[in-house]
């Protein structure tokens, strides 16, 4: 798959004339609790050759695409990745650290990873992971039967937040690192474990009875980040130059 993903975004540079500086995955695989037929979730960060930053237009500064063999493209113009970059976007920043790389040209990359601990914001990032625990707890686990493989998107948000208060840094990528950092109860982390192999194995997890453990866990994980999140000190203004110069260079880099 990795080859057929790799002609894929190879042709995408030549359809939409443009380069791609990154090519990640996203989701289950990247955070490593992937079963086997779980969807491929492409993420790229690309430029277009300088003729056409020189309009006055906003143009479009994504791209999205579905292909068969449940391969998931989406990707984001420069410009607008460091926008979020610049705010400390959770997806953003989880690309670059994602341990799956389809590719990765020029040095932009690099560059940013180096910068991301100036730019981290501890509160933008931990409201991200909230609200996401927060919205797949409610969506996904408040009845008594529920689709055991929804815990993770709960999980892996709360650990998140977890990481972040304990660490003041931005969380890992493999679900795995958050368990084995954050996860104290025994008991707790004998049901995640055990669901965890279950899962990778290639079970179909359906309805079955709600673990009353992991639910008591996670809410009060989720009650408990409601009133810590609003007592974290906001950062000081990042610095746009930077981000700026880089752009620039970049532009340069990849087009002289």
């Amino acid at each position: 798959m990795f080859e057929e993903i790799k002609k894929e975004l190879a042709r995408i540079e030549k359809e939409s004339e443009i380069k791609i500086l990154l090519a990640v995955e996203s989701g289950s695989r990247a955070w490593g609790f992937a079963s086997v037929d779980s969807d491929w979730d492409v993420r790229y960060i690309y430029i277009h050759p300088l003729e056409w930053y020189l309009k006055i237009d906003d143009l479009k500064d994504s791209q999205e695409e579905m292909l068969p063999d449940d391969l998931d493209f989406a990707g984001w113009e420069l410009k607008k990745a460091l926008k979020l970059f610049r705010k400390s976007n959770p997806p953003m920043l989880e690309w670059l650290r994602s341990p799956i790389v389809y590719t990765e040209q020029f040095s932009t990359a690099a560059k940013l990873r180096e910068m991301s601990e100036d730019f981290f914001n501890p509160k933008s990032c931990m409201y991200h992971y909230l609200s996401m625990a927060k919205n797949n707890f409610r969506e996904f686990l408040q009845k008594d039967f529920v689709k055991s493989k929804k815990y993770f998107y709960v999980l892996r948000p709360v650990l998140a937040c977890d990481w972040i208060k304990d660490k003041n840094s931005f969380p890992p990528m493999e679900f795995q690192d958050l368990v084995d950092s954050e996860v104290k109860d025994e008991k707790v982390k004998f049901e995640i474990t055990e669901l965890l192999k279950r899962k990778m194995a290639g079970e179909e997890l359906k309805e079955e009875s709600k673990i009353e453990i992991l639910n008591e866990f996670l809410e009060s994980k989720i009650e408990f980040y409601k009133t810590y999140v609003e007592q974290i000190e906001p950062n000081d203004k990042p610095q746009t130059e930077l981000l700026d110069e880089l752009f620039k260079k970049t532009i340069f880099e990849v087009w002289k």
